[in-house]
């Protein structure tokens, strides 16, 4: 007989623990298996014979990570790592094993804590503040500056006649200084405390660049270079604001998203270059705290999304008092005296500040890439397969320096599974049902294929568009603007794509996304019960508009 002991990584809850217990039980020679999940740790019985390879492999075959701590009750023999093990081995698991992450974010965090779990040894090397975009000048600070004009506009125009309402006083730097406290709280709380508490991940300050496919030179703060070794080395340098040539604009004091995140000065007139997600959700937060706000779009609002999607912002923006000047090019900048002058095809312009929202380039120049065989698109994207590897041989990549989804999540999830490859796993990542989420009032929000997109693969679509002012939550709310638009296979009815512009749209389409990935129909969808009175059930109405009028059906029918 013998005893093993597991520690078991990448379980969530009891049920993941139930499944890997399962799985310990179906190998050929076990006696009895039992999984924690409270103690990540499973111990596992077995007649004469049974490795702990065997288990390990059960374990992962059901992708959790697992090592040996204990066999026959003997402590499995752990080693100080050596300079060899900075050596490039050829191993297919995590023991043993240097990898070196260039970058600090989410998908360069998420890839460590998990090789960590398969047994290796991380390095993450960061030039600038750990965390990378999303906590420090993404998603963290600006979903905040909404959130506070959220509450300012509500306060100046709302909906109901019985509650006074009246313009906000707005103290910008009180606002400024809340946001930097929370982020700098979240920045030690999910990224500076993992490597502090993690004997396992060594964080490295400095910019590094490759020598060759396994060597990288890393020039610290302070000038000095060091060379380092890796069996493995993940690039997770995200992307930063991109700046178009027009003539005089870089002459200027032009603002990024960065900058404007954190101006402690509210501009009298903001004008805004560009109709991307970061344009139309900071222009509408400085247009609710007191800016006049102009926006130029060279083409449409939101250009890459349904063409009703932009249509009715465009629309909700104007009649906020934004300036949307749409099919409109920018023929240059010139700054004097504190005021910027925008020349167009739509004539001038004349603001105290510039915001330059025109997206996000890779971060991709300067590390030598080339060295070490890696390829970029026409972006100067990194290329990488589905297993996020680039075409240099065990240096993969995840994030928005790739040709991947700019999405944070997409980032996070990329970074977990490269892992996994990296430490002998196979792992890939779906994207058909990645939904995503622009916080605009009211919100924009979309997962699957638009009807173009469907009909680009060869689908024949039968679609509905429900205005909200069918919807009994929007109603109640007394704001009906926006729609939510259902893309079904024709013929079948299965679900392909789900659009909307809603209040809240971002907390309805994961049930959109599940319903999808799922294959359902909108008979499907139209059948299940939903909670009244809530947005995601215009979903449900939508879905049953495919067969019926819903203005001829009481309230929740059926």
């Amino acid at each position: 007989m013998g005893a093993y002991t597991l520690a078991v990584s990448g379980m969530t809850c009891d049920h993941c623990a139930r499944t890997a217990e399962k799985a310990l039980a179906a190998v050929s020679g076990v006696v009895t298996a039992q999984v924690s999940y409270r103690d990540k740790i499973a111990s596992v019985e077995t007649r004469d014979g049974v490795t702990a390879t065997a288990l390990i492999a059960a374990v992962k075959g059901k992708g959790y990570g697992a090592k040996l701590l204990k066999a026959d009750g003997r402590e499995s023999p752990r080693r100080t790592p050596s300079s060899s093990d900075l050596m490039p081995s050829k191993q297919k698991g995590g023991d043993g094993l240097h990898i070196a992450i260039i970058g600090s974010g989410s998908g360069a965090f998420a890839a460590a804590i998990r090789a960590v779990e398969e047994g290796a040894q991380v390095t993450l090397i960061e030039a600038g503040t750990v965390g990378g975009t999303c906590v420090n000048v993404g998603c963290v600070p600006s979903k905040i500056m909404i959130r506070a004009a959220h509450v300012a506009h509500t306060q100046a125009a709302g909906p109901f006649p019985g509650i006074e309402s009246r313009p906000a006083r707005v103290d910008r730097a009180a606002l400024v200084a809340q946001q930097r406290q929370r982020v700098e709280e979240l920045r030690l709380a999910k990224y500076q405390s993992i490597v502090d508490v993690n004997p396992n991940i060594n964080l490295v300050q400095g910019f590094a660049r490759f020598k060759d496919p396994y060597t990288l030179i890393v020039k610290r703060l302070d000038g000095s270079e060091m060379q380092m070794k890796a069996d493995r080395v993940l690039i997770a340098t995200g992307a930063s604001p991109a700046v178009p040539p027009v003539p005089g604009l870089k002459e200027s004091p032009y603002w990024t998203s960065t900058d404007a995140l954190v101006a402690e000065e509210l501009p009298q007139h903001l004008i805004i270059i560009g109709s991307s997600i970061v344009a139309v959700e900071l222009g509408q937060a400085f247009l609710r705290l007191g800016s006049r706000v102009t926006m130029i779009a060279r083409s449409k609002v939101l250009f890459r999304e349904d063409p009703a999607i932009g249509e009715a912002l465009e629309k909700i923006l104007a009649e906020e008092g934004m300036t949307v000047l749409t099919q409109t090019q920018t023929k240059s900048v010139a700054h004097r005296d504190g005021v910027f002058q925008i020349e167009t095809s739509a004539g001038v312009v004349n603001g105290d500040r510039l915001l330059v929202a025109t997206g996000r380039r890779p971060n991709t120049t300067g590390m030598n890439l080339d060295v070490a065989g890696v390829k970029l698109d026409e972006r100067s994207a990194i290329q990488v397969d589905d297993h996020f590897r680039t075409s240099a041989p065990d240096v993969y990549a995840v994030g928005d320096c790739t040709n991947q989804p700019q999405f944070v999540y997409v980032a996070a999830a990329a970074g977990t599974r490269a892992a996994i490859n990296m430490t002998g796993g196979d792992a890939t990542l779906d994207l058909a049902t990645m939904p995503a989420v622009v916080f605009t009032d009211p919100q924009v929000a979309t997962v699957g294929l638009t009807e173009a997109e469907a009909r680009l693969k060869g689908i024949e679509t039968d679609s509905r568009t429900l205005t909200l002012d069918n919807v009994p939550r929007a109603l109640a709310n007394f704001d009906t603007r926006g729609f939510i638009k259902v893309v079904a296979e024709a013929g079948t009815g299965r679900l392909l794509g789900v659009q909307a512009v809603a209040d809240q749209a971002g907390e309805l389409i994961q049930t959109a996304a599940l319903a999808i990935r799922n294959g359902m129909t909108v008979d499907d969808l139209a059948g299940q019960l939903f909670p009244y009175l809530t947005m995601v059930e215009g979903l449900k109405l939508c879905a049953q508009t495919f067969r019926k009028d819903v203005k001829q059906l009481s309230c929740c029918a059926g």
